[in-house]
C-alpha cells in the first residue's frame, strides 16, 4: 500500500509505502522481550539518493529488505560510506525521544566530508528519523534500559571502478530493538592494550564513524577476547605512546583531586556520550581535561593513586567501569572504590535524563514522535 505524504522538506517530498508482511503485534511483543542488540530489524527503513546533478531527493519510507546494489559499487570496492548510532526511548507517558540527535547530525556531516560524501542537511536528518519512527513506532520498547537503535548509513553507489569521489550515493535508516546492554548489571571489564596494531594514523579517517576505522579494530578484538578482555584499547599510530580509544568507545580518567581526564587526538571519534558524560561532570564540579595521555601517565597514575577510577563510554552501553588493562608486557589495576563509582554515578545521571526521569536541563532530549 502506498501512501503519499505531501509534507516537504525544503524541495523533499516524502512518500511512504507500508509493509504489508509487518509483524504481527504477538510476533512483534515476543522479539520485544529479549530483543538483544542488532539482530532483529523493524518493518521499515529510509531510502533517500543523491546525485551529482540532482542533490538530494526521492525520500522514501519502505518496507525494510534487500538492497539492490551494482557489483560494481563504490563502496564495494573503495569503502566510500559512513555510519550513525542513536536510540529513541520510550518514556513513562508514552512518548518518544531522541538523545541530542542534531549531533549524530554533525559528526555524520563532518565524516561525510572526509570520506568526499555530500553532507546530509540536519533537517534532513531529524526528518528522516522522525519519519521512520513515525510507522515503526510500536517498536521502540518500554522494558528498563531497552531502546529502539537507530542506523542512520550513506554509502557510494555508483557503477564506476575509476579511483574517484562516487557521483551518486544512497542514504538509508534502518531500526533494531535493543535490550538492556548488561542484563546482570554493569560489572569492570578487562581491557587489551594492543600494541601490534593501531586503529588509526596521523591525516587518516579516526575521526570519521566509517566502516573502515572498525574493520581494523577487529583483528585487535579477537586478540582481546584470546586474551580474556571484553574490549581493546588502541595507542596512536605515530609514537605508540599515546592513549587514544577503545575498539567502539571513548575513554575516560578520574584523579583523586575530580579531574576527568580524557584522551584528545585529531584521530579520536568525537563521542556524543563522552561529550554529554564531561558536560554532567562539569555540572558537578569536576575539572575536564581533554589533552593528550600516555600510556605510561595511566600506569603510573593507578600504581600512586592519583587515577583512581577509569571507565569507557559509548551509546550502546553507555558507561562501562574498567578494572585493568593487560598487555604483552604489563598490566594496569585499577583500585575497588572507596564509595559509589563515578563512572556508575554519571552513567546513572545521564540515563535518568534519557529516560525521562529527571530533568533534561541542558535541552538534548527531542521528541520524534510529534
Amino acid at each position: 500500500m502506498v501512501n503519499l505524504l505531501p509534507m516537504a522538506t525544503q524541495s523533499l517530498l516524502w512518500q511512504t509505502t507500508l509493509n504489508e508482511n509487518a509483524k504481527s503485534d504477538e510476533e512483534r511483543a515476543k522479539i520485544l522481550a529479549n530483543p538483544g542488540f542488532g539482530k532483529f530489524f523493524t518493518d521499515h527503513m529510509v531510502d533517500v539518493c543523491w546525485s551529482e546533478n540532482g542533490g538530494w531527493h526521492r525520500p522514501r519510507v519502505q518496507p525494510y529488505g534487500p538492497i539492490s546494489i551494482q557489483p560494481s559499487a563504490a563502496v564495494l570496492h573503495y569503502a566510500q560510506e559512513v555510519f550513525e548510532g542513536l536510540k529513541a526511548y520510550r518514556h513513562a507517558d508514552g512518548s518518544i525521544w531522541g538523545f541530542r540527535p542534531e549531533q549524530n547530525a554533525a559528526r555524520m556531516q563532518r565524516s561525510a566530508r572526509r570520506l568526499a560524501l555530500p553532507e546530509l542537511p540536519t533537517e534532513y536528518f531529524l526528518d528522516s528519523i522522525k519519519r521512520l519512527i513515525s510507522v515503526d513506532a510500536a517498536w521502540v520498547p518500554d522494558l528498563a534500559e531497552t531502546s529502539l537503535y537507530l542506523r542512520p548509513f550513506m554509502w557510494a553507489k555508483e557503477a564506476f571502478l575509476g579511483v574517484r569521489a562516487a557521483a551518486k550515493v544512497n542514504y538509508n535508516v534502518i531500526a533494531s530493538p535493543a535490550g538492556a546492554y548488561f542484563s546482570g548489571g554493569v560489572e569492570p571489564v578487562s581491557i587489551w592494550l594492543s600494541t601490534n596494531f593501531t586503529r588509526a594514523g596521523r591525516g587518516g579517517m579516526g575521526a570519521a564513524k566509517t566502516g573502515g576505522n572498525y574493520a581494523s579494530s577487529l583483528l585487535p578484538q579477537q586478540e582481546a577476547y584470546e586474551n580474556g578482555c571484553a574490549q581493546v584499547l588502541f595507542l596512536d599510530g605515530q609514537e605508540g605512546t599515546y592513549i587514544e580509544e577503545l575498539g567502539g568507545m571513548n575513554l575516560v580518567l578520574v584523579t583523586k583531586d575530580n579531574k576527568l581526564i580524557t584522551p584528545d587526538s585529531e584521530s579520536i571519534l568525537e563521542g556524543i556520550t563522552l561529550d554529554s558524560i564531561l558536560k554532567l561532570g562539569r555540572d558537578r564540579g569536576y575539572t575536564v581535561e581533554q589533552r593528550p595521555i600516555t600510556i605510561e601517565e595511566w600506569r603510573e597514575g593507578a600504581a600512586s593513586g592519583e587515577i583512581v577510577e577509569a571507565f569507557a563510554c559509548g551509546t550502546a552501553a553507555v558507561v562501562v567501569p574498567i578494572s585493568d588493562i593487560k598487555s604483552a608486557a604489563f598490566g594496569i589495576w585499577m583500585p575497588e572504590p572507596s564509595d559509589e563509582r563515578v563512572s556508575l554515578s554519571l552513567r546513572q545521571e545521564l540515563t535518568d535524563i534519557q529516560y525521562g526521569h529527571a530533568e533534561d536541563r541542558h535541552g538534548w532530549m527531542t521528541r520524534l514522535d510529534a
